[in-house]
This record gives structure tokens, sequence and C-alpha cells, in this order.
């Protein structure tokens, strides 16, 4: 088994040929790209970091529970809980240790799913990752975030926790996405073509949120889009460019995520949402992320949201089914430094979190009310 910790591994594993274009003599392409390399392919990954049998089933197993879910065949709700992005797997490692015991003590009215965040969609420019700029210094290897990530889900599965992640990029579900349980469309890809696409081969439920200005509509049009079967262009396990044909993806559901100047988490907004959802077809099934729009960014304010949707769920709301929090082992968030060592340990690098122990007290407080 591959060793997450051994960074010494990664990076002698991480060595590759960089082909320089600075001498093409090709004037009408590639203009702008200096170099490249060939990246291993899925099945190279793979076979470095196999899916054992024992894992395997336990994720159809977690997938299984989230259809029931999403059909109304099973009560309890989920819960999408964890680090704005993943950045330091030793810290994810340790928070996913918790989070299976506090999973033990509410498996009866909620599915706790880690959020393992490997991709970071940006509004300008900033880090983009674990998976892309794994070392967080713009060295952006590649191979290296691929295989850290997915030994880091490969360890999260054997503990005995789910985990959900977004989709950005269109080719790195190939490495990583049999590890996946739950699955997210971002506010800034929801009109992406090629996300709705993707989302309509993905094998695991997918959530879309309504886009950062609020506009409800399109997260209702990937949806449709993504029921529907579709062909687009993506590599194969050989990384051989190859044209996919999908069957369409039945357990689409909408994200609330609030939007740049209001939340939209709320009874009303819950209601107009369920209304547009049965007038376009579409199964009544809602998630509320409680931070972004939806706690005005402030992520001390997730814990009000997030009691007042266990309150409408209490009122007899039945859409509602499930909640997210970005949570880390320890509150807030810090700044990326030159000095690795320097970094605050369990702190998120990108949004603000709570801290460990009011996640715990939030969930443990709601399943006491659902009781």
């Amino acid at each position: 088994m591959f060793d997450i910790m051994d960074s010494n591994t990664i990076a002698f594993k991480n060595h590759h040929n960089i082909c320089s274009l600075s001498n093409s003599p090709d004037r009408l392409a590639d203009n702008c790209i200096d170099n490249f390399y060939v990246l291993l392919t899925p099945m190279e990954v793979k076979s470095q970091l196999p899916l054992t049998k024992s894992v395997e089933e336990k994720i159809l197993r977690y997938r299984q529970e989230i259809k029931d879910i999403l059909d109304f065949r099973e009560q309890k709700k989920f819960i999408v809980v964890g680090p704005c992005s993943i950045h330091d797997i030793k810290a994810a490692s340790e928070y996913s240790k918790r989070l299976k015991i506090l999973a033990e003590e509410v498996k009866d009215k909620f599915l706790l799913i880690m959020r393992v965040y490997f991709e970071k969609p940006r509004t300008a420019v900033g880090w983009k990752g674990l998976i892309n700029d794994p070392d967080m210094d713009d060295s952006c290897h590649i191979k290296k975030g691929l295989l850290i990530a997915r030994a880091l889900l490969l360890e999260i599965a054997e503990l005995g926790i789910p985990s959900a992640t977004e989709v950005l990029d269109p080719i790195i579900p190939q490495y990583i996405s049999e590890l996946i349980t739950w699955s997210a469309i971002g506010a800034r890809t929801i009109e992406s073509q090629t996300h709705r696409e993707i989302a309509s081969g993905l094998s695991m439920p997918v959530g879309f949120k309504n886009s950062t200005d609020g506009n409800i509509q399109v997260a209702l049009n990937a949806m449709k889009s993504a029921k529907k079967p579709h062909s687009f262009i993506g590599i194969n396990q050989k990384g051989q460019v190859s044209v996919f044909k999908t069957k369409g993806n039945d357990y689409e559901h909408i994200i609330l995520r609030g939007s740049n100047d209001r939340p939209n988490f709320d009874v009303v907004s819950v209601k107009m949402v369920e209304k547009k959802l049965k007038e376009s077809n579409l199964q009544p099934r809602i998630v509320i992320d409680c931070s972004h729009g939806n706690s005005n960014k402030d992520h001390k304010l997730q814990a009000m949201v997030f009691e007042n949707v266990i309150q409408q769920i209490i009122d007899g709301n039945t859409s509602i089914i499930g909640m997210m929090l970005e949570s880390n082992l320890h509150e807030g968030n810090q700044a990326i430094l030159s000095q690795r060592e320097q970094l605050k340990y369990g702190v998120s690098v990108t949004d603000k979190c709570i801290n460990w122990e009011a996640t715990e007290k939030i969930i443990l407080a709601a399943y006491e009310k659902l009781k």
C-alpha cells in the first residue's frame, strides 16, 4: 500500500521527463504552452493504489444508502462535513478518525460523509487544490497530487467513512471516482456543458449548486441535462482519448448555497424551490449548504443555519434530504506561507471553518432533537 505520510517516497516517484516547446517549428499551435509531460494513466495509478474488495463493498453500501435517502425510502438525512479543502494529509486523516466515532453515534438519524475536496475553483487566481499543486508552491506536481489524493481516499474508505468531493477537472474522475460516494457540481461550473455531461455518467449521486448570484434555474437546467444520455470526449483507463456515451444520472438533486447578497435556506426559499422542482418534473430533493452565501461567509453562522434547517425537518419538511458544513480540526483559516512548516495544523487554507468541537456539538444537538 502506498504510504501517504511518506513524502520522500512521493517526491521520488514524482520525477518526469519535461518536453520543452520553446523551439517548436509549429507557429500555429501551442504558442502559449511552455512545456508538457506525460502523466500516469488512471490504470497505472490504480495499479499502485488498488481498490480492495472490502473497500468496494463499503462504497457500494454508502452509495445505496444515499440513493435510499434520495428515493425517500430512508428517513435519515446525510451531512457532508469536513474541511473546505484538503491540504494536509495528516490533519485530514485525524479528522476522518474523529468523524468515524461521531458517525457511529448518530448513524440511525444521519449518514455522515466526509468532505474531501481536492480541487478549488478560483474566482480569479489562487491555490487550485491538492491534486493540482500538492506542495502549495506553484510547482504543480500533479502526479504526486493524484497519488496522495487516491491514497487518502482509500484510507478514509477503509476506515468506514464515505467521501464527498466536487467535480472540477473533467479528467480527474477517471483516477478517483470509484472511491467517491457523493459528488457536487459547484456554483461556478453549474452552467458548463462539460460538467453536465460528466455528471450524467457518474456512478454516484450528484448535487448541483445554485449559481453564485442565486439563480436557481441554472441548477434545474443542469439537473434536467444530467438525467439525459450524453456523448462526450474524455480519457479511458489506459489514458486513450475516447468518446463516452452515458445513460444519464437519476440521482441528481439541488444544493442551496445562498448567493452573493442573500441566503436561501429559509422556509419561504425552500418552498419556492420545491415548487420549481415539481414544475420542472424533478424530484423535490434539496440539500442545504450551511456555508457560503447562506452564512454570509461567516463560518460561525453555520450553526444557526443548520439549526434552522433541522427545525424545518422537525416541522414536517420532507424535501430537505441533506446538509453541508465546512469544518476542520481548528477554527478559521490561514494564508499559505512560503515556509510550510509554519502553517498551523488543522486550520483551513481556503474558506474559514468551524472547529471540531463546534461540529460535534451541532450534529449531536440535531441528533437529540430528531430523536
